[in-house]
C-alpha cells in the first residue's frame, strides 16, 4: 500500500498470518492467538489469516482460545471453500479472496502484514519474498536474513566469518548422508559427547535428539532426517544458555538489546524440546535478568547487537549464547522469529527491560510501517 492510501486510513489494517506449512504449525497458531488478545485494536485493524498445512490462506474466524496449545489440544488451521491470494502486480497491498467459479472478490487492502509463521515456508524468507514481490511492507527480517537464519549451517558461517566464536559442529547434506556415510559417521568421533543432532532448517527443538553414545548416531540423524534432510551435528558445550533480545532501532538507528535471560529446565527434560516449551509449564523457569556476573551480561548483549548487524536481520531477533564456566561466551544461533506469547523468552525479556507485550507489538509493527519497500 502506498504512502498516501495509509495515511488516509483511520487505522493500519495489519494482516496476522500464521499457521502454515512446517512441523511448526501448533506453535504459530498459539502466538497468533496471544497477539489476536493483546493488540490494540482501537490503533490497528487486524485481519487474521491462517495457513492450512497443505498451504491454502483462509481468513481466519477462529477465536483465539481454540488457537492455544493445551493439554490434549493442539491447534490447527482448517481450509475452506475460499481462498485468500495476494496478487501481484496488481495494487500494492490489495488481497481478494478466491472461490471457485466465481470472479475474485476484494477484501481490501493491507497495510503491513505480521507473519507468525515458524520454521519452513514462512520463517526462512520463502514468505518475506512474496510480500516483497507483492510491495507490502512486514515485520521483521528480510529476505536473505530469514533465509540464512534459517539454516544452522549458513547461520553459523556468517557468525564465524564476522569474528563470532561458535561451538564445534559438522553439517550431513542429504547427498553424503546417502554415499558417504561410513565417512559422515568416522567424521562426528571428531565432536565430543553428547552430540546433538538437529534438523538444519526446523525449530522449536522438533526433531532433535541428544546422544551419548557415538553408536546412536545413526537412528538420531534419521530422526532429524525426518524433518530435514539436512542434519548439523553440534558437540554439547558445558556451560549454560543465556538469551538476548534485540530490536532493531528506528529509522536507520542502532538496533537495542534487552536485559539477559535464561531458561532453566527440570522436569526429566534432557533439553529445551518441544514438550518442556509448550505442554510442561511445570518443567521450566524463565530468569530475567540472567544471575551472571554484570560484565557477562553487558558482553552478551553488545555480542547481540554484533551478531544481529552481520546477519543483516532487521524488525527482531532473539539471539541464544552458551557461556562456559571460564566465560566464554558461544554464540549458538538467531531466531528471526522467536516464540512470542507473552511468556515466550522473546517478550519476556522485553518486559523486563520496560517494554509490555501489547506496547512490544505495537513498536515492531511501527518498525515495519517505517521500513521502505524494495531494496534497502
Amino acid at each position: 500500500m502506498n504512502d498516501s492510501t495509509a495515511a488516509q486510513s483511520p487505522r493500519p489494517r495489519v494482516a496476522l498470518v500464521f499457521g502454515g506449512r512446517s512441523s511448526e504449525h501448533p506453535v504459530s497458531c498459539a502466538t497468533a492467538a496471544s497477539v489476536m488478545e493483546a493488540i490494540d485494536t482501537d490503533r490497528w485493524d487486524v485481519l487474521p489469516i491462517g495457513i492450512t498445512r497443505q498451504g491454502q490462506w483462509v481468513v481466519s474466524t477462529a477465536e483465539p482460545e481454540s488457537l492455544e496449545i493445551g493439554a490434549g489440544h493442539i491447534p490447527e488451521v482448517t481450509g475452506g471453500a475460499e481462498s485468500v491470494v495476494v496478487p501481484l502486480g496488481q495494487r500494492p497491498g490489495e488481497v481478494q479472496v478466491l472461490s471457485e467459479g466465481l470472479p475474485p472478490e476484494p477484501l481490501g487492502q493491507v497495510d503491513v502484514v505480521f507473519p507468525l509463521l515458524h520454521g519452513p515456508f514462512g520463517e526462512d524468507g520463502t514468505l518475506q519474498g512474496m510480500l516483497e514481490l507483492a510491495d507490502v511492507r512486514y515485520v521483521g527480517c528480510g529476505v536473505t536474513s530469514s533465509a540464512l537464519m534459517m539454516d544452522k549451517h549458513h547461520m553459523k558461517r556468517v557468525f564465524e566469518q564476522a569474528g563470532l566464536e561458535v561451538g564445534p559442529y559438522t553439517v550431513i547434506t542429504d547427498r553424503r548422508w546417502r554415499h558417504q556415510q561410513q565417512e559422515v559417521l568416522e567424521e562426528a568421533r571428531g565432536l565430543q559427547l553428547p552430540i546433538f543432532v538437529k534438523p538444519c532448517r526446523a525449530g522449536s527443538s522438533m526433531g532433535i535428539t541428544r546422544v551419548d553414545s557415538y553408536e546412536d548416531l545413526p537412528a538420531a540423524i534419521e530422526a532429524a532426517r525426518e524433518h530435514d534432510l539436512k542434519v548439523v551435528l553440534e558437540e554439547g558445550v558445558d556451560g549454560r544458555e543465556l538469551e538476548c533480545a534485540v530490536l532493531d532501532g528506528h529509522h536507520g538507528e542502532m538496533p537495542r538489546a534487552s536485559t539477559v535471560g535464561e531458561i532453566v529446565v527440570s522436569g526429566g527434560h534432557g533439553f529445551y524440546d518441544f514438550e518442556a516449551k509448550y505442554l510442561d509449564e511445570q518443567s521450566t523457569r524463565l530468569s530475567a535478568p540472567a544471575d551472571a556476573p554484570e560484565h557477562v551480561i553487558e558482553r552478551i548483549r553488545e555480542l547481540a547487537v554484533q551478531a544481529f548487524l552481520a546477519a543483516d536481520c532487521e524488525g527482531l531477533a532473539r539471539v541464544d549464547f552458551f557461556v562456559t564456566p571460564d566465560e566464554r561466551i558461544l554464540v549458538n544461533e538467531i531466531n528471526t522469529m522467536p516464540g512470542f506469547t507473552p511468556y515466550s523468552m522473546y517478550p519476556a525479556l522485553w518486559a523486563a527491560s520496560g517494554i509490555e507485550y501489547s506496547e512490544l507489538i505495537d513498536e515492531l509493527l511501527t518498525l515495519a510501517m517505517e521500513r521502505p519497500l524494495g531494496l534497502r
